[in-house]
């Protein structure tokens, strides 16, 4: 490149540079209105009334017996956590577990199996956190079936404890 062109060159940027640094007045835009933001309600992590219908570990509400044991099974340890921890955060409420038996035994054998699975579920909350005083255990036996026919089918879908909340 010869000399002028790299004068000229020179000027040019010196000049476009002085202009690049003249502030221009720019006139501020009115903002729109905007609403406030809505923030969501911080939660506290405890459970309330309405997580019985809406939490799918609280909607579980029957525990399920091997034929004459009342050992509770490993899947249910989530749900005995849930309504313990539900038992802690809601000090009022009150459970009664309903223990129930197949038909096989006879009246008295099946009421006694069924007493001592509602106080295996009732133990277990308790071991989880939940308190005795919010606890009630009653035994069906027999008497309560969810499935009338006379099969290893059935009968397994009667080997149980229902958790029915009765304050909440």
């Amino acid at each position: 490149m010869n000399k002028t062109v790299r004068i000229a060159l020179v000027a040019l940027l010196c000049v476009g540079a002085a202009a690049c640094s003249k502030k221009q007045e720019v006139k501020p835009q009115p903002a729109p209105e905007q609403a406030a933001p809505v923030q969501a309600p911080v939660s506290d992590g405890k459970y309330t009334p309405a997580d019985l219908d809406t939490d799918a570990c609280l909607r579980q509400r029957v525990v399920y017996f091997d034929f004459d044991k009342t050992e509770i099974k490993p899947e249910f340890q989530q749900i005995m956590a849930c309504h313990a921890k539900y038992l802690q955060d809601r000090p009022t409420s009150h459970i009664r577990l309903e223990g129930n038996a197949d038909e096989r035994g006879s009246r008295e054998y099946n009421l006694g199996l069924g007493e001592r699975r509602g106080n295996a579920v009732s133990d277990a909350l308790q071991a989880n956190g939940g308190s005795a005083s919010q606890l009630e255990v009653i035994s069906y036996g027999k008497e309560k079936p969810v499935c009338r026919e006379h099969n290893e089918d059935c009968w397994s879908k009667n080997r149980r404890v229902e958790i029915v909340y009765t304050a909440q």
